[in-house]
């Protein structure tokens, strides 16, 4: 029986359809390492790939410890679904190719992680689709943006790596009035912020970060709010009330809802289409693993945030240190309004901080860590530290760094689950070093 809890720590492990694996009992969900699946009967198949009835057809499309995964992310999110993809960059992708064809628009939030940012400016471009960057200081930019082929709007909550608090609702409600949907990748932000509460359509994950916890599988996911009216405006979301030449001319806007009676057109498209096309699915091997972290991400996650806030009160103490970036810290006016308002268990477990020396000094710091991996990641169980401006964000030029929150002397750390004294340690004497050396 699905759980009906309200709290995180019942729901990633009750959530959901699945209690027992029927056939063993088993209360672990089983490794469904199969592609395929053994119809009823030819009705049965026909009902399923008809979008008559829902069931496996094919592991790229969907399989028993993948669903699992689904429906525990979609009710920690508050959707009504989840797809869950072989990596946060998929989720990315097919979220907005689910909306966007050669010649449409997207606005995005300027204060993105690196990945997303060369998606977005580059390889969209090569396929026709336009990314506009709006500065979210003052969410009108958005609407400055939009014009009649804008499909949605994309933001992260806790931006990787400026971590400003992203406006979600102040955003929402302007999409709302030309009804475009809000996308919010929430990676840095589970169990702390809720987008959907705060209006947002669609919630983007890379599971890799600290759902997974422990650096061992990647994978993304896509959370259907089932709140977003994708037929209000039909021309503002023709492909989803456009006739479908791969599905005998349907319209999943329309036909989704009336044949399973769930809003959930969205999420369906993307399943039966992008994925069906692309392929990026993931493992059933990652989807277990993934299960395993998701079930004690709120424990972990409160050690995360504890753990950075002190690193980064640590850091602001610092002369070495020019500016300490985290939520709670140096943070006035409207961005800390954003941070009490959306930030409702913590700040998250990121914390960024300015060297004076630069992009020596950064570099040189990053090579003077000894427990602390230094590792193009976040969200791991271990602390872990990078130097952007040479790795992550390399590919952008300078004035796009800028944009995006890389300064030469930049470092993000992701804060782990060491005790809080061995962390200060490692950091204590890797800046000890770079202050002696300049010396």
């Amino acid at each position: 029986m699905p759980t009906t809890s309200i709290h995180p720590e019942t729901i990633v492990l009750h959530a959901g359809n699945y209690r027992k694996d029927e056939t063993t009992n088993s209360v672990a969900v089983p490794i469904y390492q199969t592609t395929s699946y053994q119809f009823y009967n030819t009705t049965n198949a026909s009902n399923l790939f008809g979008f008559k009835e829902l069931g496996n057809i094919y592991t790229r499309i969907m399989n028993p410890t993948t669903a699992v995964l689904e429906e525990r992310l979609a009710v920690l999110e508050g959707g009504v679904a989840a797809l869950a993809v072989s990596s946060g960059q998929a989720a990315s992708a097919y979220a907005i190719q689910n909306l966007c064809k050669s010649g449409d628009n997207i606005v995005s939030s300027t204060d993105l992680y690196g990945g997303t940012w060369n998606l977005f400016a580059n390889t969209f471009k090569q396929l026709g689709i336009e990314v506009r960057f709006a500065d979210p200081k003052d969410p009108e930019n958005f609407r400055k943006l939009t014009d009649d082929k804008t499909r949605a709007y994309y933001a992260e909550t806790l931006p990787n790596p400026k971590l400003n608090v992203f406006p979600i609702q102040e955003t929402s409600n302007i999409g709302k009035e030309f009804n475009i949907p809000l996308i919010i990748d929430n990676t840095a932000a589970p169990i702390t912020c809720k987008p959907i509460e705060h209006g947002a359509a669609i919630v983007v994950h890379s599971l890799t970060k600290f759902i997974g916890g422990h650096g061992s599988s990647i994978g993304g996911a896509i959370i259907d709010s089932g709140k977003f009216d994708w037929t209000l405006n039909p021309k503002r979301h023709p492909l989803l009330n456009e006739p479908d030449p791969s599905y005998w001319g349907i319209t999943f806007g329309k036909a989704v809802p009336e044949v399973l009676g769930l809003p959930i057109a969205y999420l369906v498209r993307a399943r039966f289409v992008l994925l069906r096309d692309l392929g990026s699915s993931i493992s059933p091997t990652n989807s277990f693993n993934l299960i395993q972290g998701l079930e004690t991400l709120p424990l972990r996650y409160k050690v995360h945030q504890s753990n950075a806030e002190k690193v980064a009160y640590f850091l602001s103490l610092r002369s070495e240190i020019s500016k300490v970036i985290y939520p709670n810290i140096n943070s006035t006016g409207e961005n800390k309004r954003r941070v009490q308002k959306y930030l409702k268990t913590g700040f998250g477990p990121l914390v960024g901080f300015e060297l004076k020396g630069g992009k020596e000094a950064g570099q040189q710091f990053i090579d003077n860590l000894k427990m602390i991996y230094h590792v193009a990641n976040i969200g791991d169980a271990r602390t872990l530290a990078i130097h952007p401006a040479s790795t992550t964000h390399s590919q952008l030029s300078e004035e796009d760094q800028i944009k995006t929150g890389v300064t030469p002397g930049y470092i993000r750390l992701s804060v782990g689950l060491e005790h809080i004294d061995d962390i200060l340690k490692d950091l204590t004497q890797a800046i000890d070093l770079v202050s002696a050396k300049k010396e």
